[in-house]
C-alpha cells in the first residue's frame, strides 16, 4: 500500500507540474551567412519594443526560441544589426524561419503561419512605399510638386492596404499590424483626422471585442477608434461674438497662440513679411515629409521675408513640443485640437492645408489655389 501511495503522490505532483506549465509557441529556423552574430528576438508591444531573448549563432546559423501563448496574438521580429524579419503568433504553433543574412529582410521564407505570409508582404510593401517616397523627393523640380507626388503615393498605398490586407478580414493579425506601418517615423494611417482612415480602426477593434474583449491590444484599439470618432464629429457651432476685436483692418482674422516656450505669437504682428499661415498635425503619417518641404522653402526664402507661422492642432502637448523643438519657424498650438476656433474661422476643411499672406498682412489665397507654390512665394517677396 506504501508503495501505491507513493505513486500516487508522485503521479499527482507530475500532473500538477505539467498543468501549471505555461503554453508556448516555437520560433526556430536557420540563418544562414551569419557565424558569430547575434541573433535578437523582440517583442512589439503595445507601447514599447523589448529584447526577449537572444542567442549567437554559430555557422550553421540554427536557432530556437520559446514565446508565451498570447491572449490574442502578438508581434516579434528576428533582428541581426540592421536587417529585420516580422512575425506574429497567435497559438502555441511552432514556426520555422529560413534566411540568409545579406538579406534577411526581404528574402526569408516562413512555414507554419499563412498569417506570416500576408505580413511578410506588408512589410515589402510598405519598404517600397518607403523608397518611392525617398526618390520622389530626391527627383522632383520643386518642393510642391515633392509633396504632391507623397500625398499621391501614401493614398494609393492606402487603397491597396484597406481593400487587399484589412477589410477581407479585419480580425487577422495582419490587418492590425498594417494599422501601426509608419513612414519616416509617423504613421501612415490616420487615427486621428481621417475618416476613412478611422473605419479601418473601428473595423479591426470591432473584431477583436468580439474575439479578445479583455487582451491590451483590443482595448488599446478600441480607444484609439472611439477617440478618432469623436474627433471627426461635426464642430459645435461658435459664438462669433467671443471674437470681437480680433479682426484686424478687415484683412486677416489674428492668431494668437502660446509657441513652444508659451510665449503669446501673434499673426498680424508678422506685418510687413510674406507669411504662409500652415495649420498643421504633426501626427499627421504625411507629417515628417511634408516638414521637409518647409524647411526646404524657409532655408531658401527667409532672408528674403518669408516668415511661416504655423498653428499645431495636436492634441497632445508633450508630443508636440518634443517634434516641433528644433523647427526655425514660428510653431504655436491651440489646445482645443481639431476643434480649434482658428482653424474654424479660417474654414480648414483638412490638414494640412495653408494660406498665403502678403506683406500688407491681406490674406491673398489658400493653397488650392496655388499652382506652383515656389512661384507665388517669389511674386510674393518681389512686391
Amino acid at each position: 500500500m506504501k508503495k501505491i501511495s507513493n505513486i500516487l503522490i508522485f503521479t499527482a505532483l507530475l500532473c500538477a507540474v505539467s498543468c501549471t506549465k505555461v503554453p508556448q509557441a516555437t520560433i526556430e529556423g536557420h540563418i544562414t551567412e551569419a557565424a558569430d552574430e547575434m541573433l535578437y528576438l523582440d517583442y512589439l508591444g503595445v507601447e514599447r519594443i523589448t529584447v526577449t531573448d537572444s542567442v549567437k549563432l554559430d555557422k550553421e546559423g540554427a536557432f530556437r526560441f520559446h514565446v508565451a501563448q498570447p491572449e490574442c496574438f502578438d508581434f516579434y521580429r528576428l533582428r541581426i544589426g540592421k536587417e529585420m524579419a516580422y512575425l506574429s503568433v497567435d497559438s502555441t504553433e511552432t514556426l520555422t524561419l529560413t534566411a540568409a543574412l545579406p538579406t534577411m529582410s526581404i528574402a526569408y521564407t516562413v512555414e507554419g503561419s499563412e498569417d506570416n505570409l500576408m505580413l511578410k508582404q506588408l512589410v515589402h510593401k510598405q519598404r517600397e512605399l518607403q523608397h518611392a517616397v525617398q526618390q520622389m523627393i530626391r527627383n522632383a523640380r520643386t518642393m510642391l510638386a515633392a509633396q504632391e507626388g507623397i500625398d499621391t503615393l501614401v493614398l494609393n498605398y492606402k487603397k491597396e492596404v484597406r481593400m487587399e490586407y484589412i477589410y477581407p478580414d479585419p480580425g487577422k493579425p495582419y490587418a492590425y499590424f498594417a494599422l501601426f506601418q509608419r513612414l519616416g517615423g509617423r504613421f501612415i494611417f490616420d487615427p486621428i483626422t481621417n475618416r476613412d482612415d478611422i473605419r479601418c480602426f473601428a473595423a479591426v477593434a470591432t473584431n477583436l471585442d468580439l474575439f479578445y474583449p479583455e487582451a491590451e491590444r483590443t482595448q488599446n484599439l478600441k480607444n484609439i477608434a472611439l477617440k478618432g470618432m469623436r474627433n471627426t464629429r461635426p464642430p459645435q457651432p461658435i459664438d462669433y461674438s467671443a471674437l470681437e476685436g480680433k479682426i484686424v483692418e478687415a484683412a486677416i482674422i489674428d492668431i494668437a497662440l502660446p509657441d513652444i516656450d508659451g510665449m503669446t505669437r501673434r499673426l498680424t504682428d508678422l506685418k510687413g513679411k510674406v507669411v504662409m499661415l500652415d495649420f498643421n498635425l504633426y501626427g499627421h503619417p504625411q507629417s515628417a515629409a511634408r516638414v521637409l518641404v518647409l524647411r526646404k522653402l524657409y532655408e531658401k526664402y527667409a532672408e528674403q521675408g518669408l516668415e511661416i507661422y504655423q498653428v499645431s492642432l495636436d492634441g497632445n502637448e508633450h508630443f508636440w513640443k518634443t517634434t516641433v523643438e528644433n523647427i526655425p519657424w514660428i510653431c504655436v498650438r491651440s489646445e482645443e485640437g481639431a476643434y480649434a476656433k482658428e482653424a474654424s474661422l479660417y474654414g480648414v476643411r483638412e490638414l494640412p492645408t495653408y494660406f498665403l499672406v502678403n506683406r500688407a498682412g491681406e490674406l491673398v489665397m489658400r493653397d488650392e489655389m496655388v499652382e506652383d507654390l515656389e512661384r507665388e512665394l517669389e511674386r510674393l517677396l518681389a512686391e
